[in-house]
């Protein structure tokens, strides 16, 4: 690791000073595989507040265990981000040494026409400080615009809005901002409490290629997901000396990318929420499309029912899809006591039609205790959700009921206990 003597002068992030970025791989670093995994209080905490059962006692036996790295553990956004700004070296870091085995990365695509790790192609106003540098945020398709008049402070900023080299001269953040600001050192503000600013506020983690973050994962010896993100701008778009940039280019850059870089089908996952993307892939890409992942949120209202979905899935597996990775709460519905949790339909039929599945995202929600019940992600089990060990429940019938293959986690110590426990690799 670099000195304090070797490194960059400070600079402000959210008008506090952060010092700049370790130089690695992709910041400098000498990376290799973490051969210790360390899961910290968290899981274990969990385990000792769960109410006493069967469950309670198996995953306690464990308590003492030497934890081993499972492909059962992918990281959501870095898989550190309930204290690490998301898709940063530090965030990847603290999910590897928490045991993810499968490293996520959101791609993204800039105004050269370069993939970026981003989790939304819009979102660089909540995850940077972008609109703290007044050069960049000019450039933003909506430069921050502070409080007035009852109405709340606006931004937004697109890694489409700049080239990789102006998106190098950013801080990553954690998602969130202050909808009361008016200025934007405010606006840069409002960190839900759940998580924490205590590291992001004292370095300076900068943004990174789909190429570095190959690099990166390739040399912590690990697999990859990584999730082609839906375009928010009109395709084709239009890229340096007028290129024609469509999502077909965009879906087959991302591949590439893994063949340049000489990685073996076996160790992707590739993801879309766009169904044309996993055909592209299976046209066009099939030694990749095998691991291809459907990501589906189509039964959501206000335009989708879970009904729907489940109706849908005959169709992507006639098609050739082979993963599908809903939210949570489509695997899971209330036992007829109201109490117990049990897979639901779209869970049985999935099963019933040979599709594998995966599911996102654990340890994203605010307090299960605190009356949300875990909000979105436990909407379909809520009332039987009342404090945070709730979770490893949760997790107990995904593994065993509905029969999931993976399960993507902020906080990727969780899923890690309990697939050792459980001897999920």
């Amino acid at each position: 690791m670099a000195s304090l003597a070797t490194l960059l002068p400070l600079i402000a992030l959210a008008g506090a000073a952060v010092a700049a970025p370790r130089p690695g791989n992709p910041h400098g670093q000498v990376v290799k595989p973490i051969k210790k995994i360390s899961l910290g209080p968290r899981p274990y905490w969990l385990v000792d507040h769960l109410e006493d059962g069967p469950l309670k006692t198996k995953l306690a036996s464990c308590a003492d265990k030497e934890m081993k790295r499972s492909e059962w553990s992918i990281s959501h956004r870095g898989g550190g981000t309930l204290q690490f700004p998301e898709h940063t070296f530090d965030s990847i870091l603290a999910g590897t040494r928490m045991g993810a085995g499968i490293q996520e990365c959101d791609v993204a695509f800039t105004k050269d026409l370069q993939l970026v790790c981003r989790h939304s192609q819009c979102d660089l106003h909540t995850t940077t400080n972008v609109v703290n540098v007044p050069s960049l945020n000019a450039k933003c398709t909506v430069p921050f615009q502070p409080a007035a008049d009852g109405k709340p402070a606006t931004a937004k900023c697109c890694t489409s809005d700049f080239t990789m080299a102006e998106l190098r001269q950013l801080c990553a953040k954690m998602d969130a901002s202050d909808p009361q600001a008016t200025t934007p050192a405010q606006y840069l503000e409002g960190t839900p409490s759940w998580r924490t600013d205590l590291y992001a506020k004292t370095t300076c983690s900068r943004l990174y290629t789909v190429g570095e973050y190959i690099k990166f994962v390739d040399d912590l010896g690990l697999k990859f997901t990584p999730e082609l993100k839906t375009p928010e701008v009109p395709m084709p778009f239009v890229g340096p000396n007028g290129k024609n940039y469509t999502q077909a280019a965009y879906a087959q850059h991302l591949i590439d990318e893994f063949k340049a870089a000489g990685i073996h089908p076996s160790r992707v996952y590739p993801q879309s929420f766009l169904y044309d993307d996993v055909l592209y892939w299976l046209k066009n890409e099939p030694k990749f499309a095998k691991q291809a992942i459907l990501l589906d949120e189509s039964g959501d209202p206000p335009n989708g029912s879970l009904e729907q979905a489940t109706a849908a899935l005959a169709k992507y597996a006639k098609a050739g899809v082979k993963i599908v990775a809903p939210p949570l709460p489509y695997l899971v519905t209330l036992g007829k006591d109201g109490k117990s949790i049990v897979p639901s339909e779209y869970a049985k039929t999935a099963k019933k039609l040979g599709l594998k599945m995966i599911t996102w995202s654990l340890e994203r929600s605010a307090w299960l205790g605190d009356g949300s019940h875990g909000g979105y992600y436990y909407a379909t089990i809520a009332s039987a959700i009342n404090q945070e060990s709730d979770v490893f429940r949760l997790l107990h019938v995904l593994a065993q009921d509905v029969g999931v293959i993976g399960v993507f986690s902020d906080w990727s110590a969780t899923v890690t206990y309990y697939a050792n426990c459980y001897g999920l690799f």
